[in-house]
């Protein structure tokens, strides 16, 4: 991506160098950090993980600060993640003012190794999250080395894809639709094949609303370079749940799926760059099998 003299967002939260430190239900910080991981690997919502413990937390928790020296290449990525999020400020702030709406941006929180957010207690292994409760995005730039070497996805706009794809989630909290959504799946027990289905539709237009900032990004300062689109969908097609559970066990099980599959993920991120046009990112009216 081309991002020189790009500016940085200010709408940052960096406590990289404390630490949150407590018991969850009994877990402690090590099992939540293996329960994590092993729930992102899976194309599991690491905020359900964090949520439950949240609950469990209560805000008990306390948080210590030591001495922490970040590396340059860790610089060099916070410098990327304000670039980035500066940009979706710039796209959503326009879009929303297009239609008659004013665009509140998340706060981006830059961590290592745990954090307490609004939603209760996380680790870096939880992978990146969006938290409605305090409207933040946060993020252990340390998530983009394990893209790498886990799943092998790498690249500028494999990274500025992640980031994008939880600000989207932060744009459906601002239209009402994630707490529709957050209370149809109420009404289902955790898990079952019907919260699943409402999760997987959240998170494709959250696939889309990246795709959507894109192409408005592009539009607005040029930043995309050849093979930048081809980054973005290799990394969805390799946290599909289909792929990731072909790759944990050597075959799926689609009720448990709650992402949405490789192909999909790639077909609502293709069509956000492709359009650019909100208005076509409804994945709630159409019939599931359809997506």
């Amino acid at each position: 991506m081309k991002l020189e003299g790009r500016r940085v967002s200010t709408n940052v939260d960096d406590r990289r160098g404390g630490s949150s430190v407590g018991k969850i239900g009994g877990i402690g910080i090590g099992g939540l950090i293996i329960i994590g991981l092993i729930t992102w690997l899976l194309g599991g919502n690491p905020g359900d993980v964090i949520q439950e413990a949240g609950q469990v937390l209560g805000g008990a928790g306390q948080t210590t600060t030591g001495n922490y020296t970040p590396t340059a290449e860790e610089e060099e990525l916070a410098t990327f993640a304000k670039q980035i999020l500066a940009g979706t400020e710039d796209v959503w702030t326009a879009i929303f003012k297009a239609n008659g709406l004013t665009y509140q941006p998340p706060k981006l929180v830059l961590f290592s190794g745990a954090v307490q957010s609004g939603c209760g207690g996380a680790t870096s292994q939880s992978g990146p999250f969006y938290c409605s409760a305090d409207q933040c995005v946060y993020i252990d730039l340390s998530f983009f080395t394990s893209m790498k070497k886990q799943i092998g996805a790498d690249g500028d706009f494999a990274y500025a894809y992640v980031i994008a794809h939880e600000v989207g989630h932060h744009v459906q909290n601002q239209l009402g639709v994630l707490g529709k959504a957050h209370q149809q799946m109420s009404r289902y027990k955790a898990n079952s094949k019907e919260y699943n289905q409402i999760s997987v539709r959240l998170e494709l237009q959250a696939d889309f609303y990246a795709g959507v900032w894109a192409h408005h990004d592009n539009k607005m300062f040029g930043s995309l370079e050849p093979g930048d689109i081809d980054e973005g969908l290799a990394v969805a097609a390799k946290i599909g749940d289909d792929y990731l559970q072909k790759q944990a066990y050597g075959y799926t099980v689609p009720d448990s799926f709650n992402h949405g599959t490789s192909a999909q993920r790639s077909k609502w991120l293709k069509k956000g760059i492709a359009t650019g046009d909100p208005s076509q990112g409804d994945t709630f009216s159409i019939a599931y099998n359809s997506l």
